[in-house]
């Protein structure tokens, strides 16, 4: 029979096959929420075409499910509090598969936006409820390090596999496919997590004295951010409405912060473990994600690969991923976790400065070494700061704490694809006036840049060569962008250097083993 716990700090005990299982069906459903995001991602001119709209509206089928998820995802500690692991899993669960099936059969825009928002609320939850079972289902021990790197793994493989996954669908099915693929492996961790979790009491005498203002005030500031960072690539960081959104934010968070007794626990931050485990969180989505968008864009706008040549291209950081998983975790069970992951911000630093010299002619085998690299070294930028930021945690506290992690990381992320993106369409058309200079005045030198033989390059004052060569000039322009933000990122990776120099020596860093001694003490740094 299955155990009723009812105190929230105390350790779920379950034998090891259920609580397996169960670490399973979170594990299924986080990884359908991460995944959605780049699945659908490879299709939105798809999507676009069978709602007769622009690019600018079908952004925001990305942008709403964005903005309901980092609104969720602080809030999955109170919710945590008063359904319980189990009972809170499985309502997110149905809801995403529910919510998925509307936006696969929705009729109108507005339709999708709707079911985006519920996909995206319902992924929200499922993403830190995992980081935080990995502290209340497995003890200080090898599983519970197994845990953490099956969590970490998934949460870098998703988005990696999303634009195969997506290019796969999008050539031999319909768009709709995007959505339906949750349903079997949805239905599959429904069934686990029911059977496996143990029945806790639902509380919800939580919610009789909540600050529902502190609520509103999350959305007003979250979403103002991510708004602000959707249209300041293109409008720029400094227009008016840019300004006004950032800050709208600034001004909710802000007043969210002072209130005595809000309903998202910030007060948490003050934990110098938690603290910087979230600055360092907040460095892996910046450099991971914008990887993540630098060589689809890359290989559609320069190479012209369509969505599967992509997915391709981009599994062998996957894969890599995949042959180093077994290896971090002995590795990890005898490291210092600050050790860990200075050598993990390292060497992703090298595999994206690898990627810095991009020409107009660089293929899918430009980018299998960097992304080996990058897939070595992505376990120990994940891993280690889940360990130090969250295993000393009380363990009332490690679902508020996980949400704040795993914010830091998504809005870290979201500001990294901003930035590169902004990159892009300020540097572009320095570099392709500088190619253009180059025609006038060194034409050996254009056509190496070009990729094209001497002869091809046209005279200056041949309008009809001009224009025949648009494209590769504007290509070159987006490559000299794409090769700065790869330095830009690496250098962004080497910041956690300092950010694990101030944080010092913390008792949540030290090796697993050690940390077992220190069971009982979760309060304690």
């Amino acid at each position: 029979m299955i155990p009723e716990l009812s105190r929230p700090d105390q350790r779920i005990t379950l034998p090891r096959f259920p609580r397996w299982i169960g670490f399973i069906a979170l594990c299924i459903g986080m990884g359908m929420a991460i995944l959605d995001i780049q699945v659908v991602v490879t299709s939105l001119k798809v999507i676009s075409k069978a709602f007769q709209i622009g690019d600018d509206q079908i952004s925001w089928v990305q942008t709403a499910y964005l903005i309901a998820e980092v609104i969720a995802i602080p809030l999955t500690g109170l919710l945590m509090r008063v359904f319980t692991l189990r009972w809170l899993l499985l309502a997110s669960l149905v809801f995403f598969i529910l919510a998925s099936i509307f936006c696969a059969y929705s009729n109108s825009y507005v339709e999708l936006l709707v079911g985006r928002i519920a996909q995206g609320f319902a992924g929200g939850v499922l993403i830190p409820i995992v980081f935080t079972a990995i502290f209340l289902l497995f003890p200080p021990s090898i599983e519970q390090s197994l845990a953490t790197t099956l969590a970490g793994f998934l949460a870098v493989l998703a988005p990696t596999l999303g634009p195969l996954i997506g290019g796969w669908l999008t050539e031999h099915y319909t768009w709709h496919a995007l959505f339906l693929i949750n349903v079997p492996p949805g239905i599959l961790a429904v069934a686990m997590g029911y059977f496996a979790l143990p029945q806790q009491p639902i509380n919800t005498a939580e919610l009789r004295g909540l600050d529902y203002l502190s609520l509103g005030l999350l959305g007003v500031g979250l979403s103002a951010l991510l708004i602000g960072m959707k249209y300041a690539p293109q409008d720029g960081w400094l227009a008016l409405h840019v300004l006004a959104w950032f800050g709208l934010s600034a001004a909710a968070l802000w007043w969210l912060w002072k209130r005595p007794n809000p309903a998202v626990m910030f007060h948490l931050l003050e934990d110098r473990s938690l603290g910087f485990g979230c600055m360092l969180s907040f460095l892996t989505g910046f450099v991971l994600y914008a990887n993540i968008f630098l060589i689809p864009f890359f290989l559609a706008s320069v190479r012209g690969y369509g969505p599967l040549a992509i997915g391709l291209t981009t599994l062998v950081m996957g894969l890599s991923q995949l042959f180093t998983a077994p290896i971090s975790v002995q590795i990890d069970r005898y490291s210092n976790a600050r050790i860990l992951s200075a050598v993990g911000f390292v060497t992703f630093g090298i595999g994206l400065f690898m990627n810095a010299d991009l020409t107009l002619l660089s293929d899918r085998e430009t980018f299998f070494w960097p992304q080996l690299v990058r897939g070595v070294a992505s376990a120990f930028i994940v891993l280690p700061p889940i360990r130090f930021a969250l295993a000393l945690m009380p363990l009332d506290k490690v679902g508020d704490a996980s949400g704040l992690f795993n914010l830091a990381r998504n809005m870290g992320g979201a500001l990294g694809i901003a930035v590169v993106d902004t990159m892009i369409w300020q540097r572009s058309p320095v570099y392709s006036d500088q190619v253009n200079e180059w025609i006038k005045t060194e034409p050996e030198k254009a056509a190496v840049a070009l990729g094209m033989p001497l002869s091809d390059v046209p005279a200056p004052n041949d309008a009809m060569g001009m224009m025949s060569i648009t494209d590769a000039i504007g290509q070159f322009g987006i490559t000299g962008a794409i090769n700065e933000s790869w330095i830009l990122l690496g250098c962004v990776s080497l910041l956690a250097l300092p950010v694990l120099w101030w944080l010092g020596p913390v008792a949540s860093a030290m090796p697993p083993k050690k940390l077992k001694l220190l069971k009982g003490k979760n309060g304690s740094r």
